[in-house]
C-alpha cells in the first residue's frame, strides 16, 4: 500500500501524536508498504534525515505562548504531495488543522481516509481559554465525519466521540516498546543522585503545560521521605518549579535515557485529566513501576485499580497525596503492582498494534471497493 500520513506533529517533536506517527511510518516500511509523511515545518529540516520515509514539510508558525508546538499554515503542498505519492489511503493523525487539509484533499482525489483521534481538543479549549469547546467538537465532527473510519485509542474516547455525533468508530490502542522500557534498567547510581537520603522517587513524565495539572503533585511532594521527579518541558516549567521547590526537574529526556529514569522510579504519577490514551502510563508499566493516574480517559483502560496501580478522582490533590502515601508505606504492594503492570503490557508491542492498523486500512479499502462495485 501507498499511504500518506498527514500529522499535526512529527519528530523531533516529543508528544503522543508525533510518536505514534513515527511508529506507524516505521511499521509500514517494515511490512513492505510505502508511506509518506506530511507534517508542519520545523526549525531544523536536517532532523528529517533519520525519518523512516520521505517527509514533506508544510509552512507553519509556532503556537503563541507555546513555541514548542507548531501549527501548519494553509498550503497547496498537502494535496500536491498526496497526488504525487499516488496514495491508496490517507492516514490523518490527530487531525485538526493540517488534517483538515488532508481530509479535503483525500475527498477531492477520491482516496479513502482513516482519521486517528488522539487529542482531547475540547478539554484543551476549556483549560486554555475557558470556552470554545463547542467549536472544537464542530471541527472534529467535520473531519472525522468525512473519514471512512475513525480510530479511537480508548473506550472512553469511543464513548466521547459517539456522544458527539461521530460514527464509524473502531478501537485502536497504542503500542509500547517493552524491550526499551524494562525493569532491568533500574539504576541505583541515578537513584542516589536524585534521592541522596534514600527518598521514595515519585515521577511524572510528559509536557509541562496547564492541562497536564502537574501542580497537583505539590501536596504529595510535602510527604516525608518523598522526592518528586519531573521529566519534560513546556510553558508551565517556571511556574511548576516554584510550586514544587523540592522536586528534581530533569528537562526533556528521550530514548534509553528516558527508559533508565522510568525504571528507576518507585511510583509513576500521571496528573492530566484529558488523556485520550496516555502513553507514559504504558511506558511506566512496561518498566515495572506502579502507576497512579486519574480515573478519566485513557488511564481507565490501562490501569487496573488495585492490581497494576491506583486510579484517583481527577483534579483531586488530596486523593493523589493519599495514593502516594499508601504506596510509599507498602513496598510489597508496589512490587506486586509493578510486576502485574509489566505483564499486562507485554503483548502490546508496536508490531502487534501496527499489524492491527494495517488490518483497518485493508478493511477500509475493501469497503470502498464494495461500494464502487
Amino acid at each position: 500500500m501507498r499511504v500518506v500520513i498527514v500529522t499535526e506533529s512529527f519528530p523531533p517533536d516529543v508528544n503522543g501524536v508525533a510518536h505514534c506517527a513515527l511508529q506507524t511510518a516505521r511499521h509500514l516500511v517494515r511490512r513492505g508498504h510505502t508511506p509518506l509523511v506530511i507534517a508542519p515545518a520545523i526549525a531544523d529540516p536536517a532532523a528529517d534525515a533519520d525519518a523512516p520515509c520521505a517527509v514533506v514539510r508544510v509552512p507553519s508558525l509556532p503556537l503563541p505562548g507555546y513555541p514548542q508546538v507548531r501549527v501548519a499554515l494553509p498550503s497547496r503542498r498537502v494535496a500536491a504531495a498526496i497526488a504525487a505519492h499516488r496514495a491508496d489511503l490517507v492516514h490523518l493523525a490527530g487531525p485538526f488543522v493540517l488534517g483538515v487539509r488532508g481530509m479535503t484533499a483525500a475527498t477531492r482525489l477520491g482516496i479513502p481516509a482513516v482519521a486517528v483521534y488522539q487529542t482531547d481538543l475540547a478539554g484543551y479549549a476549556r483549560t486554555y481559554v475557558g470556552t470554545g469547546e463547542g467549536a472544537a467538537w464542530r471541527r472534529l465532527r467535520a473531519v472525522h465525519g468525512a473519514a471512512d473510519r475513525t480510530l479511537a485509542p480508548s473506550s472512553a474516547a469511543v464513548r466521547d466521540l459517539a456522544a458527539h455525533g461521530i460514527g464509524r468508530i473502531r478501537l485502536w490502542g497504542r503500542g509500547v516498546d517493552t524491550a526499551r522500557f524494562r525493569p532491568g534498567l533500574r539504576d541505583e547510581a541515578l537513584r542516589g543522585e536524585l534521592a541522596p537520603d534514600g527518598e521514595l522517587l515519585v515521577g511524572y513524565v510528559g509536557r509541562l503545560a496547564p492541562e497536564k495539572r502537574v501542580d497537583l503533585l505539590a501536596a504529595a511532594a510535602e510527604l516525608p521521605g518523598i522526592r518528586v521527579v519531573v521529566v519534560g518541558d513546556g510553558p508551565s516549567g517556571s511556574a511548576l518549579r516554584a510550586a514544587l521547590p523540592g522536586a528534581r526537574f530533569l528537562g526533556r529526556r528521550t530514548g534509553d535515557d528516558l527508559a533508565r529514569i522510568f525504571a528507576s522510579l518507585d511510583v509513576f504519577a500521571h496528573t492530566g485529566p484529558f488523556e485520550t490514551f496516555c502513553q507514559t502510563v504504558q511506558e511506566a508499566m512496561a518498566s515495572g513501576v506502579p502507576v497512579i493516574a486519574p480515573a478519566a480517559g485513557g488511564p481507565l483502560d490501562l490501569v487496573d485499580h488495585g492490581r497494576t496501580g491506583l486510579l484517583v478522582p481527577p483534579g483531586d490533590p488530596d486523593a493523589l497525596r493519599e495514593a502516594v502515601a499508601a504506596l510509599a508505606a507498602a513496598p510489597e504492594l508496589r512490587a506486586a503492582y509493578g510486576s502485574a503492570g509489566r505483564t499486562a503490557v507485554r503483548g502490546r508491542t508496536w508490531e502487534a498494534l501496527g499489524d492491527e492498523l494495517i488490518g483497518h486500512y485493508r478493511e477500509v479499502l475493501r469497503e470502498r471497493t464494495a461500494v464502487a462495485a
